[in-house]
C-alpha cells in the first residue's frame, strides 16, 4: 500500500525512539512478556491504514478500531483468522462493526512463509483479535474521523493505557512525559503519564482517572471540586444551601481502597447537572448541583498560567475566559479561594482542564490534559 499521510511519516521515527527508550525499563519491571518493539516502517504503515480507515463509513456509522502491533504468539488467548486480512482501508472498515467494542485490538504483524492466502514475506498483515496484550504494546485507536491516539499498556489491567501521541488530520501532538518531574504537576496528570505510581496512591488515582473519563463522556460539561476532609472552609465558597447536598457517600471510598465500585459511571453522570460535583479527598461525595461564589473580599481572577502536556508547548499566561465560559472561571475563581482545593472540569466539546493553585508562581494553574483521556 503506498503511504499517503504526511504526518504518519513525520510521527513515526519518534514513535519509534519512545518505546525504544522504554523497552530496558519495561523489561525490568513487567510481571509478563514485554511486546516487541515496532519499527519505523511498520508504523508508518499502520497510521496511514487507521487514517484513511477513520474517514470511511459503514452502512453510514462511523469507523472505531483499535490496532496493535503484536505478533499473534505475543497475544493473550488470540482469535486467529484462517486467512489474513490486508492492511487495508477498505478492509478494515468491513471488519470495524465486528471489533468496534472497548478492549479489543486487531493484530497487525508481517506475513510469515506460506500464509493464506499468498502474502508478499514480510508484508503487514491482520491476523485476528485479541483482548489480552503484553506491556508496551503498540496500539492506535482510531477515536473519530481523522483523529488516532497512539497509545500502550501500561503493564496493570486496573490502568487506563498511557497516550503517547495524537494525531488530528495534519496536526502531530506528541505528549511531553517529562512533564510529570516537575513538583507542582498534579497527581491526575502524572498517573496519566507515568509508568507506575506509588502504591499507597495507585488505586486512588485510577478511581480520579476513570471519573475523569466519565465527565467527558456525557459530553454536557460539568465541573468536579475535589476538597479537603478535615475542613470545611470550602462551604465559604458555595452558595448555601448546596441544592443536592448529600450525606457522605462512601463508594468510591471502598474502590480506592481496592474494592470494585460501579459508583463511578454513576458520579460522573452527576457532574452533567448544572453547579459543582463536590468530592472530599478521602473519595466522599458530599454533594453535586453547587453554585460556586466568590469568597467575600477575594479579588476576581483575572489571569491563570495554562499548559498543556504536548512537546513544544509553552505555559502561557491567560484570562480564565480563554478556557472556556462560565464553568472555567468559577472553578479558577474557587481553586483561588481554596488552595488546598482542587477542581476538574470537562467541557461540552470534550476538553478537560484540571485547576490546581501554584504555591510556586503564586498563581492558579490550568493544566489541559484532554489530550492524555482519549
Amino acid at each position: 500500500m503506498n503511504l499517503s499521510y504526511p504526518a504518519a511519516r513525520t510521527v513515526a521515527p519518534m514513535l519509534e525512539e519512545y518505546f525504544a527508550c522504554h523497552q530496558e525499563e519495561a523489561s525490568k519491571r513487567a510481571a509478563g512478556p514485554v511486546a516487541p518493539l515496532p519499527d519505523v516502517q511498520s508504523i508508518e504503515a499502520v497510521l496511514d491504514a487507521a487514517f484513511w480507515t477513520s474517514l470511511r463509513r459503514e452502512e453510514g456509522y462511523e469507523t472505531r478500531i483499535s490496532l496493535a502491533i503484536l505478533p499473534p504468539e505475543k497475544a493473550q488467548d488470540p482469535m486467529l483468522f484462517e486467512r489474513l486480512l490486508p492492511l487495508d482501508p477498505a478492509a478494515l472498515t468491513r471488519l470495524a462493526p465486528a471489533v468496534e467494542r472497548p478492549g479489543i485490538h486487531l493484530g497487525v504483524w508481517r506475513a510469515q512463509a506460506g500464509a493464506v492466502p499468498a502474502f508478499e514475506e514480510g508484508a503487514l498483515s491482520v491476523w485476528g483479535t485479541t483482548r489480552g496484550i503484553p506491556f508496551l504494546c503498540f496500539v492506535v485507536e482510531v477515536a473519530a474521523p481523522g483523529l488516532l491516539v497512539i497509545k500502550h499498556h501500561n503493564g496493570e489491567e486496573t490502568r487506563k493505557f498511557i497516550n503517547v501521541a495524537v494525531l488530528e488530520g495534519d496536526q502531530v501532538k506528541m505528549v511531553d512525559e517529562h512533564i510529570a518531574e516537575r513538583p507542582d504537576s498534579p497527581r491526575l496528570l502524572k498517573s496519566l503519564l507515568q509508568f507506575n505510581s506509588p502504591g499507597s496512591e495507585r488505586l486512588a488515582l485510577v478511581t480520579l482517572v476513570r471519573l475523569a473519563t466519565s465527565m467527558r463522556e456525557h459530553r454536557r460539561g460539568g465541573t468536579l471540586l475535589i476538597v479537603p476532609a478535615e475542613r470545611d472552609s470550602w462551604r465559604t465558597s458555595i452558595l448555601q444551601p448546596m441544592k443536592y447536598a448529600v450525606t457522605p457517600f462512601g463508594q468510591l471510598a471502598a474502590f480506592a481502597s481496592g474494592v470494585n465500585c460501579p459508583a463511578i459511571a454513576a458520579i460522573g453522570g452527576l457532574t452533567a447537572v448544572d453547579g459543582a460535583t463536590v468530592l472530599n479527598n478521602r473519595y466522599e461525595l458530599l454533594g453535586f448541583g453547587a453554585k460556586i461564589v466568590r469568597l467575600l473580599g477575594s479579588p476576581a481572577v483575572e489571569q491563570v498560567v495554562l499548559s498543556e502536556p504536548i512537546r513544544g508547548a509553552t505555559p502561557a499566561v491567560v484570562h480564565p475566559d480563554q478556557l472556556g465560559g462560565t464553568r472555567h472561571l468559577s472553578a479558577a475563581q474557587f481553586v483561588h479561594d481554596q488552595r488546598d482545593s482542587v477542581a476538574l472540569v470537562a467541557s461540552q466539546d470534550g476538553r478537560f482542564t484540571v485547576f490546581e493553585w501554584s504555591p510556586a508562581d503564586s498563581i492558579v494553574h490550568a493544566h489541559r490534559i484532554d489530550t492524555l483521556l482519549l
